[in-house]
């Protein structure tokens, strides 16, 4: 009789962890297909939530002064402006300079890096006999130099008119009023949230909440950190060494350093391009190395982990692959959530592993 209310009583336990499972999964693809559907309006409010979980730390410290929520919302906000403002107008007039000077300048740099490989090009029709050096040279400098060009102009009209990526008009008035109330309301949205949690599974989900917390806040926090950080150094180190356009690069480099090798690589690229067209000998280009190549000690020593740690713990083909797909399905939103939905399906997923190597199904024999 005992053993038969056990048996009752596991086969009750097993289907309500089967549902369980079942209700967070369709809530999860739920929330997927809002997200797909509703892909073209959310970026301003994205954002804004982003934003409140950014600055939520600095508004509870504030708090610890005896400032009211509201107070203490009111001045990250004010402390927020006094800094991004002239930042952000300094940023605007260096960029649109560097552009400037890249779409005159485009023709020039890629018709001297056509000569310096002239002698390359002389190499390889030794092992090729129907490569004509002469011709490859014209054709890679003209067809180059356009696409540079177009890509600098494109640029150039990209960063001046942001209705091509995104409403600015949406994210000038509607991001700073959800960053308002999101910031200001986040430990209420946060208590709402803890109250809805099954009470049978709610220690074990709000550790899985803690676990993604710090996931999250240590890439966007920490990797922004190190973006910007990385972006001020190559900038200035490019352009201490009299790289024309160094500032432009060094900047790039910085802002896609989030994605593994992708900035230091692409930056030390178009580097090394536009030494060796703008110089003759290689002297810049062994100044080149040496800027990136402290630009890398300092960042694996030192400032990913400290900044960042190993609080995601990704492999760098899995942020890439987040990256692409986030992009592809959500465009710019995408890409801006991306990496912190990959950091979540990691932290489940070893969860999962692990609840897996101790079930029955991994310790059959």
């Amino acid at each position: 009789m005992q053993s038969k209310q056990c048996q009752t009583n596991n086969s009750l336990s097993n289907l309500w962890n089967n549902t369980n499972f079942a209700v967070w999964l369709v809530l999860g693809v739920f929330i997927c297909f809002c997200l797909y559907i509703l892909r073209s309006v959310l970026l301003p409010f994205m954002l804004g939530i982003i934003l409140g979980y950014l600055f939520d730390p600095l508004a509870t410290k504030l708090e610890k002064f005896k400032i009211s929520r509201t107070w203490a919302t009111i001045l990250v906000f004010l402390i927020v402006i006094l800094i991004a403002v002239p930042v952000v107008a300094l940023l605007v007039g260096l960029i649109d300079g560097q552009l400037s000077i890249f779409i005159s300048a485009a023709p020039k740099y890629m018709a001297s890096f056509a000569q310096k490989l002239e002698p390359v090009m002389r190499s390889l029709q030794e092992y090729i006999p129907g490569l004509e050096a002469d011709n490859l040279k014209t054709a890679f400098s003209q067809n180059i130099s356009q696409t540079f060009q177009l890509s600098g102009k494109f640029l150039q009209g990209l960063f001046k008119n942001g209705m091509a990526v995104v409403n600015v008009l949406s994210l000038l008035l509607i991001t700073p009023v959800v960053a308002f109330y999101m910031l200001r309301d986040w430990d209420v949205f946060v208590q709402k949230v803890d109250a809805l949690l099954p009470r049978k599974s709610k220690k074990n989900i709000r550790a899985i909440f803690k676990k993604i917390d710090k996931a999250i806040s240590g890439f966007i926090r920490g990797q922004l950190s190190v973006c910007v950080i990385l972006g001020t150094y190559y900038a200035l180190g490019l352009k201490l060494i009299g790289l024309e356009l160094g500032l432009l690069v060094g900047f790039i480099a910085g802002l896609i350093s989030f994605i593994p090798y992708v900035g230091s690589i692409t930056g030390f690229v178009l580097s090394i391009i536009l030494a060796l067209s703008q110089f003759s000998g290689y002297t810049k280009v062994i100044e080149v190395m040496i800027v990136f190549g402290i630009g890398q000690f300092l960042e694996g020593n030192f400032l990913t982990p400290k900044l960042v740690g190993d609080n995601i713990g990704l492999h760098p083909v899995w942020v890439m692959f987040s990256l692409l797909a986030g992009g592809v399905l959500l465009g710019f939103l995408g890409l801006m959530i991306a990496v912190p939905v990959a950091a979540i399906i990691g932290i489940l997923l070893k969860i999962g592993i692990e609840k897996f190597k101790k079930s029955k199904l991994y310790l059959e024999e």
